[in-house]
């Protein structure tokens, strides 16, 4: 897949005048409807994470040994939130608080359950993505890409370097 990830130059800045309040409405109401999909549509399936969970093992995932702060400082939430969310993953036996100084925090692993669920829930959306670009060509596909890219570039108020602690969603 074509790797082109520009961010939009002047010339684009011409066209930005042109856009019709109802037009940026339909692509705010097209990301809202796709958001939710994506959030809430996990929860038909039996057993799957909601989108905190699932944001919140992957986060443990990619960062073993994590304390809550980290997961805190990371999504940019209160202390409490990230201990109500993982007092809920550690119940259902998806995270396990290792032995570790009090005033530090536990540090955090991902179970052999959790593990699992993580990798079914990411399944689960892959193939939805997958049937929603069914039919799909190749060029198709890499325009899409870079679309994604290029909007996501012109909201992105986050400096280049920091990486969204969602990311890893797809590699669990």
């Amino acid at each position: 897949m074509q790797q082109n990830d520009s961010v939009p130059g002047p010339a684009d800045a011409e066209s930005d005048a042109s856009l019709h309040p109802a037009v940026v409405a339909e692509v705010y109401d097209e990301f809202v409807h796709l958001v939710r999909y994506l959030i809430a549509g996990e929860r038909a399936h039996s057993g799957a994470l909601t989108f905190t969970q699932h944001s919140l093992l992957g986060y443990i995932a990619r960062n073993p040994g994590c304390r809550a702060t980290d997961v805190s400082d990371a999504f940019g939430v209160n202390r409490s939130t990230v201990s109500r969310q993982l007092r809920t993953c550690v119940d259902a036996g998806w995270v396990a608080a290792e032995p570790g100084p009090t005033r530090l925090g536990h540090p955090l692993n991902l179970t052999d359950r959790g593990r699992t669920v993580l990798e079914d829930t990411v399944a689960r959306r892959h193939d939805d993505v997958r049937a929603g670009l069914a039919g799909w060509n190749q060029d198709e596909l890499d325009r899409f890409v870079h679309l994604l890219r290029r909007f996501r570039h012109g909201v992105d108020t986050a400096p280049a370097a920091t990486t969204d602690p969602n990311d890893g969603d797809a590699r669990a």
